[in-house]
């Protein structure tokens, strides 16, 4: 039986605090910034057109949150992103996520 591989803290605390707009790049097949994007709220959030999984998307990103304008859904940090992105359960967004080397 293969032995399941523990998530530290150290590695947890470092995908909380990766930017979203990192993340998105990283594990969409597409993702592409509006640059004809002007906020509303705060000046330093983006919008982005993701394709991934099969599945277009409208995110905005903000330091390391995201919010998906279409599902009206959003959270913070890769592990979110990564279940919110590929519809996956914990385990299996940290397989992602190390098979990126995020």
């Amino acid at each position: 039986m293969a032995r399941t591989q523990v998530v530290d803290n150290v590695e947890l605390s470092r995908w909380r605090a990766l930017p979203s707009s990192v993340v998105l790049r990283e594990l969409a097949e597409h993702a592409k910034q509006d640059v004809s994007y002007k906020p509303t709220g705060n000046q330093r959030t983006t919008r982005w057109h993701v394709s991934a999984g099969g599945t277009d998307f409208e995110i905005l990103c903000e330091a390391n949150k995201f919010y998906d304008t279409r599902a009206a859904a959003g959270g913070g940090g890769a592990v979110d992103l990564a279940i919110h992105l590929f519809g996956l359960k914990f385990k299996a967004a940290v397989k992602v996520l190390r098979e990126k080397k995020l």
